[in-house]
């Protein structure tokens, strides 16, 4: 009976030291990730070209705005020389996978600085691994549907965007999968694409570990193998892509202010807009777009109220915006000239005139300083792969 009781005791004692360390081991882990988000979400942006004119509330996104020392240096004097920004060599270069190339291998990701990257044969879809943790699953035989949507109802689950992208068979192209497309023939090939970053800030480590972990499951679940990028280098290439896109992300804004303190009319703003090609948004913003309805810039209150539909022409202003998103739009020393030129027809229709953020006159010289910024930016996003107005541009600065 003794026997038995220290028997009793020692298998007790074995069993809190194992609990213990268990406690201990997920006390570990909670406090790494929550280090890793910490990190993530308390890092702020200060962009190299542009500073707020107005201070927000911390918890407000800040949009970025062509600022006023920016557009006092661009107003120098005609004979100076431009003072263009300097344009960093990239570090990164990308190769265009070969068609043949179904599977990135879990070393395929880089960082800036190091190997080449690939970018996946999609038909359609743009997806770079610089740009999206992608983890890659195959399976011998079709995955069922029931499995396949339960992981689609997860994508928003990651605080960044996910795209599923399936193929059928060994020689099919990439396409991206829907809950539409479930059911009309199953997938043998599967690649998880989770965004590494946006104009919020880069995905978090705590959220690279749960889709992580989240595709290993579900690679057990239907007898497939799952090939995942490394965590921790994906998070690291996920800050230097937010450092990247927060020195491009620049909006250039003309405006136009009355003279004399006198007015613009709201129906007067409207005929013109109408005339030029905008159109009136139901946000209160005139939009002009291309062929194929892209947005190449904006043109806005510059006051607080909004041009809305229903009111905007008894409304009145002592001026107005056009806006151009520097990152989001392709051929852009192309489009600003076409912005530059609607605003001067503007500017002598109303009886106005174009000045920067100080209301001080845009001249020949400063517009000029200002295009040569814009090309420099835009040249920086095509050294890196991401072109301005491509589809991973506009994915990564929506």
């Amino acid at each position: 009976m003794a026997d038995m009781s220290e028997l009793q005791i020692s298998l007790i004692a074995i069993g809190f030291v194992v609990v213990l360390g268990v406690v201990l081991f997920n006390w570990m882990q909670q406090r790494r990730y929550r280090r890793g988000a910490e990190e993530a979400f308390a890092r702020k942006h200060e962009d190299v070209l542009l500073k707020a004119d107005t201070s927000v509330a911390e918890d407000e996104r800040v949009e970025p705005q062509l600022g006023k020392e920016l557009l006092r240096e661009l107003q120098g004097e005609p004979e100076a020389e431009p003072q263009l920004m300097e344009i960093p060599q990239p570090d990164l270069s990308i190769i265009s996978a070969g068609p043949d190339d179904s599977v990135t291998s879990a070393g395929s990701i880089t960082l800036a600085g190091s190997a080449a990257s690939h970018e996946i044969p999609v038909g359609h879809v743009d997806v770079m691994d610089t740009v999206d943790y992608i983890a890659n699953i195959r399976a011998q035989t079709s995955i069922a549907d029931a499995e396949l949507a339960e992981v689609l109802q997860r994508k928003f689950d990651f605080s960044k965007p996910v795209r599923w992208l399936g193929q059928r068979n060994a020689d099919t192209a990439w396409e991206e999968i829907t809950i539409e497309k479930i059911g009309k023939g199953g997938f043998i090939g599967l690649k998880g694409c989770l965004q590494l970053a946006d104009r919020a800030g880069p995905v978090s480590e705590v959220s690279l570990s749960e889709f992580h972990d989240m595709v290993q499951n579900f690679a057990t679940r239907v007898n497939a193998v799952a090939d995942c990028p490394n965590v921790r280098q994906a998070y690291a290439l996920a800050l230097s892509l937010d450092q990247f896109c927060a020195e491009v992300d620049v909006m250039i804004g003309i405006n136009i202010i009355s003279r004399d303190n006198s007015v613009f009319t709201g129906a007067k703003i409207q005929v013109l807009a109408e005339a030029s090609g905008f159109k009136l948004g139901t946000n209160g913003i005139f939009s002009y777009r291309d062929e194929n309805n892209s947005l190449l810039f904006s043109l806005n209150n510059h006051e607080s109220s909004p041009f809305l539909p229903d009111s905007v022409r008894t409304i009145t202003t002592h001026g107005i915006t056009f806006l151009l998103d520097v990152p989001r739009v392709a051929n852009g020393e192309k489009i600003f000239d076409e912005m530059t030129h609607l605003a001067e027809i503007f500017s002598d229709a109303l009886g106005g005139m174009m000045v920067d953020d100080n209301h001080t006159p845009l001249s020949d010289s400063g517009i000029g300083k200002i295009k040569q910024q814009l090309s420099a930016i835009q040249a920086l996003m095509q050294a890196r792969k991401i072109p301005a107005g491509s589809e991973i541009a506009l994915r990564l600065f929506a």
